[in-house]
């Protein structure tokens, strides 16, 4: 496995091949704002979000098809969990994009970050290492500014309120995975998730009201668009979480708004100054996660148990 290594003051960073996947998988994350913005003027919600995961599942099916005969049981209730954890979290996270603003989008569901290694202490009986949580606090203080003054707590409107259960269930999802990531075939899985998060949200239109949209090329190459990534984000998750830990992968997904604001950029937003430092923020949560101070003994190897290098070994053993 390639490495990139930094040794400073006797801390050492390293990013691992499948660390650069999921930056990788932020940076896809930070355009969707904008193309789900503009998709929305053209379908409803769970329409939309239907299209794209069946999509994606589609395309799973037919790639994988060799790899789906084998399908166990097992990898058929960890994919269908996962699943509606992400018809929960991509459902309600596009219900809120139509009443409010991306940049109270990105702050209430940015909450996720400080959730993850809350619900992976509660439900995986796993405590986050000390560095761990810095960064993560880093990242969410950063995503703070990004946001700027205006996507505060109080007084939450109905957007506001789906927005941050959109969040909670987005925590979920990626302790799901991290769950049960060493224990499916990353393939199979990925295509039950994103097929029942795909027909569950078409499945829920006529009980929200929602109703088939005219046709539009606009929903369609965006639906389409986006299934087709769907699928390579959802199996370079499955696959990479298999040696990232939960909460490390959370701080990476954090610089997911920092994407978001270079593709605004491009596209002629500008960033207040408040909001570049908070990018700063960002990246500096991702570098503190990955310190590890060496053990009590000068030029010693780290302790057991020391930061998220244990958590990362209970997850490869499980």
């Amino acid at each position: 496995m390639w490495h990139t290594f930094l040794r400073n003051g006797g801390a050492r960073l390293r990013v691992s091949r499948p660390e650069l996947v999921l930056i990788g998988i932020t940076m896809l994350w930070g355009a969707t704002f904008l193309i789900i913005h503009v998709a929305m003027a053209h379908s409803g919600p769970l329409f939309f979000v239907g299209i794209r995961f069946v999509v994606a599942g589609l395309i799973g099916a037919v790639v994988f098809w060799r790899a789906l005969r084998g399908i166990t049981r097992h990898e058929i209730a960890a994919g269908a969990g996962i699943g509606v954890s992400i018809f929960v979290g991509y459902g309600l996270q596009t219900v809120g994009l139509q009443t409010i603003t991306a940049s109270q989008s990105a702050f209430i569901t940015a909450l996720y970050v400080p959730m993850v290694p809350l619900l992976q202490w509660v439900l995986l009986r796993r405590a986050p290492g000390a560095m761990t949580l810095v960064g993560v606090a880093f990242a969410f203080a950063g995503l703070v500014l990004l946001a700027g003054p205006d996507a505060g707590l109080g007084g939450l409107s109905t957007g506001e309120t789906v927005t941050l259960l959109s969040a909670v269930a987005c925590a979920v999802e990626i302790v799901l995975i991290s769950r049960f990531a060493g224990t499916v075939d990353a393939r199979r899985v990925t295509v039950v998730q994103v097929a029942v998060a795909g027909l569950l949200s078409l499945a829920m239109m006529p009980v929200a009201g929602e109703q088939v949209p005219g046709f539009s090329w606009v929903w369609l190459a965006a639906g389409v668009g986006l299934g087709a990534a769907s699928i390579l984000i959802q199996l370079a998750m499955n696959w990479a979480q298999r040696s990232v830990s939960a909460t490390r992968a959370t701080v990476i997904y954090a610089g997911e708004p920092v994407w978001g604001g270079i593709i605004g950029r491009l596209a002629g937003e500008r960033l207040p100054g408040l909001a570049i430092l908070g990018a700063v923020l960002i990246v500096a949560g991702v570098l503190v996660s990955e310190l590890r101070p060496r053990g009590p003994e000068a030029g010693g190897p780290p302790a057991p148990g020391a930061g998220e290098g244990a958590d990362r070994e209970h997850l490869e053993a499980r």
